[in-house]
């Protein structure tokens, strides 16, 4: 009698509205990501590699299809769902639809197993380093398949991270977008020794960031009450507290977003992590993660702390000088392809977080265009990388691509056409996109510090223009590397970055016109 009592004086609680139709794309990619887990489980060896590729393309498709529909008749204020956590906005929808077209290149170099027979991956994960298969057993082991499923749920966190609304969703999709990463950084199944200290390095500083994202979260509960990022700009436009919480949790929250984006000094796992990591998984997150981190850092600084920019604008002027300088500084001393173009991100980071901080409209779609523009312009670029071989797998020494231009004339110059894309050379997306963030900054005041980024600019297309020279105005070492042929995939990946890197630098106007459709939704 008495447990009917209490249950008749408990207040009910009513389950949170849902909008299934503005969150079907990321509930679509994690739904795939968890069949994909059961291919594992229950499919034969030889039947997973297919399986997986076909459910993931056509999860990708599907969540594109489910975005275009919602996106043509979304609110133009965005919506907010599942009890205020997502916040499903027009700035969202441009990174879901980025995030998707990106993934679609990144799972087509990761499914190929023709430049690399049995695929870039390693066959079993607890393979030693040092071990040399012949190619029966690497055709008889295939490859770890496991990576499709990985993907999906990084791309599905990344997804979250995007349209989140408040803090601790963030934390929790920062987590299932990192995650993976640190393990499919771990599987190439080329040396086996400097893929594993990579994904141990990103894990450990990994786990560093998250620890700073997760003590700010907790001071700025500390300071609002709440971790959703309107009641914390609502407690810091009118409060009479102490400002030591808010500056401080945002100092540290700022911490993780920086090391997610490869900002400078946040920057240290980039090379090591770029030039271990399987390649498909270095394309990946070079143009995937990065706009995970941007998006997630553009909602915060203007939802949460658009009221308080100047207190905090001149530090974050500081850490894009630093981020700048050390990737076109840095830049120029490396000797590795793959570790050169990490640098080139963390100089990219820099140039991103001066439009990042400009907190208008053009800012905001300048950076949504310029991170469409790297990403696809990345993508491709390790997409070739991949293709320049020897016996030891990929030849990613400088000294390898000496005349490569003779060797492969088509290779070089679409590897050129990429490198001047980087370089922000006209009639590249790279123009567009270093055009449009620092016209955005210029309009908010910060004519000094674009100043300054052109001139890291400048520096930094030194480097890409030695590589240049060194494919067409060197000779072809006798017994050096050669170029492979890519199989299908890789073609369509690669086919695909350079279209977009040259349709976006010459008839941008569409993707700017989606950039600038609205802004974030603020409830």
């Amino acid at each position: 009698m008495n447990v009917y009592l209490v249950q008749q004086q408990v207040e009910r609680i009513d389950a949170p509205a849902i909008d299934w139709a503005a969150i079907l794309p990321m509930v679509i990619i994690l739904g795939a990501a968890c069949i994909g887990v059961l291919f594992e489980a229950f499919l034969p060896k030889p039947q997973r590699w297919p399986g997986q590729v076909v459910l993931s393309l056509a999860a990708l498709a599907a969540a594109g299809i489910a975005l275009g529909a919602y996106a043509g008749d979304a609110p133009e204020r965005g919506i907010t769902t599942l009890s205020g956590t997502l916040s499903v906005d027009r700035p969202a929808l441009f990174l879901w639809g980025t995030l998707l077209a990106l993934a679609v290149a990144a799972l087509l170099l990761i499914a190929d197993r023709s430049v690399e027979p049995g695929g870039a991956f390693v066959a079993q994960a607890g393979i030693a380093p040092g071990t040399v298969q012949d190619r029966a057993q690497v055709r008889s082991t295939g490859m770890q398949t496991e990576v499709f499923p990985l993907a999906l749920f990084a791309l599905g966190g990344m997804m979250a991270f995007c349209a989140a609304n408040d803090l601790l969703t963030m934390f929790i999709a920062l987590e299932v977008l990192s995650l993976p990463l640190y393990l499919m950084c771990g599987l190439a199944r080329r040396r086996r020794l400097l893929s594993q200290e990579s994904a141990v390095k990103y894990f450990l500083l990994g786990a560093f960031a998250s620890a700073f994202f997760l003590y700010g979260l907790a001071m700025l509960y500390g300071y609002a009450g709440s971790v959703r990022l309107a009641d914390i700009a609502n407690a810091s436009a009118g409060t009479d507290r102490s400002d030591t919480l808010l500056f401080a949790g945002l100092g540290l929250l700022m911490v993780g977003l920086l090391f997610k984006g490869s900002v400078g000094p946040f920057h240290t796992w980039t090379p090591d992590v770029y030039q271990g990591a399987p390649t498909p998984i270095t394309a990946f997150m070079a143009a995937c993660t990065k706009v995970a981190a941007f998006g997630g850092m553009l909602r915060v600084l203007t939802v949460a702390f658009e009221a308080t920019s100047w207190e905090w604008r001149g530090v974050l002027w500081a850490v894009a000088i630093v981020s700048m300088a050390i990737g076109a500084v840095l830049g120029l001393t490396q000797t590795d392809v793959k570790r050169m173009i990490a640098y080139s991100s963390i100089a990219h980071a820099g140039f991103l977080l001066v439009g990042t901080m400009a907190l208008t409209d053009d800012g905001l779609s300048g950076t949504l265009f310029y991170l469409l523009a790297y990403g696809f312009t990345t993508l491709a670029a390790f997409g070739v990388i991949s293709l320049v071989r020897d016996s030891s797998g990929e030849a990613t020494h400088l000294s390898a691509w000496a005349g490569l231009a003779k060797r492969s004339p088509l290779l070089a110059a679409v590897f050129t056409f990429l490198l001047l894309a980087l370089a922000g050379i006209p009639l590249t997306s790279g123009f567009v996109g270093k055009f449009v963030v620092f016209s955005a900054a210029l309009s908010d005041g910060m004519a000094p510090l674009v100043v300054i980024a052109l001139v890291f600019s400048a520096v930094a297309a030194f480097f890409y223009l030695r590589v240049v020279v060194l494919m067409y105005f060197s000779e072809p070492a006798p017994e050096g590397p050669t170029v492979s042929v890519p199989g299908a995939f890789t073609t369509a990946a690669i086919t695909l970055g350079v279209v977009v890197t040259l349709l976006l630098g010459v008839l941008p106007a569409f993707a700017l016109d989606w950039a600038g459709a609205g802004g974030f939704a603020l409830g």
